[in-house]
């Protein structure tokens, strides 16, 4: 089996923003910014934020609908998506303004934007919370705040191949860390309950199931979404020095166990969505 990706030389952030544009909003990114599409209008005037705005797509397509009377700000923290998506936006002569900047301390003062959106589908979900309460924070009294996030019983496909990979290898001290990973990802009436506490009202969500498919396990494993953005996060607990193996280990128990199907990695899409309330 071809080695993970990642455990070649880490990629730039220069390459990140490019595989983020070419492979992960394209196809991940576009069913979370669905959901939002469904069921968030941004007012048609006033400055609207969009957090974890990526290189930019989604953030140019809602400036888009909006109409010239919304200034729609678009914040990441990597600064080559950043310059991707003004790149993008300068090309189509769209208004959207980006800038690099952390997701959960926004360096923007309170009550400032008419409504705010924020992609949390590859945040690290111990983020998830600042980031929220962040964009409840600089959102007017009575905007719209809308988050997407994977919740729980996400990804669970792959936590049962990984939890089996550490025991196979003799590495059971670590399953732990799988333990946080699934225990962690939110329910749906937890991010819901999080919202509220951050200081939003009539809040409510939406969720769908949703899968993406390889034809193998290296496929899976050396996938940008899967190599780039998704593993760091989920074996970051794991020893350097054990790493390639886990990751062998874990694409031959995939190919064993698909038995010449697709293996399917599933994700609970969910969209919180709340207003800040009028009182605070």
């Amino acid at each position: 089996m071809p080695v993970l990706l990642i455990m070649n030389s880490p990629k730039t952030n220069k390459e990140l923003a490019f595989l983020n544009e070419l492979f992960v909003a394209t196809d991940w990114g576009e069913r979370f910014a669905e959901l939002i599409d469904e069921h968030v209008t941004l007012p048609k005037e006033g400055r609207a934020l969009y957090l974890a705005s990526g290189t930019g797509g989604h953030a140019i397509a809602l400036q888009e609908r909006s109409g010239d009377d919304l200034k729609l700000l678009g914040i990441d923290e990597n600064e080559e998506s950043v310059e991707l998506a003004r790149a993008k936006a300068t090309a189509l002569k769209d208004a959207t303004e980006f800038r690099q900047g952390s997701i959960d301390r926004l360096t923007l003062p309170d009550n400032s934007f008419v409504g705010v959106v924020g992609d949390g589908s590859l945040v690290h979900i111990e983020r998830i919370r600042a980031m929220l309460a962040e964009m409840t924070r600089v959102a007017l009294p009575g905007a719209t705040v809308a988050l997407t996030v994977p919740t729980f019983s996400s990804f669970g496909e792959f936590f049962s191949i990984y939890w089996e990979a550490l025991y196979n290898l003799g590495l059971a001290d670590h399953e732990a860390g799988v333990e946080k990973l699934i225990s962690t990802l939110p329910s749906v009436s937890a991010i819901e309950e999080m919202a509220e506490q951050v200081g939003l009202d009539e809040v409510t969500s939406w969720t769908r199931i949703e899968e993406v498919d390889y034809e193998s396990g290296e496929q899976f494993l050396n996938s940008p979404l899967v190599a780039e953005f998704l593993i760091p996060i989920w074996l970051e607990t794991v020893p350097k020095d054990s790493l390639e193996p886990v990751v062998k280990e874990i694409g031959r128990l995939i190919n064993e166990e698909r038995h010449e199907a697709e293996f399917a990695l599933s994700v609970k899409a969910t969209l919180v969505v709340g207003k800040k309330a009028l009182i605070q």
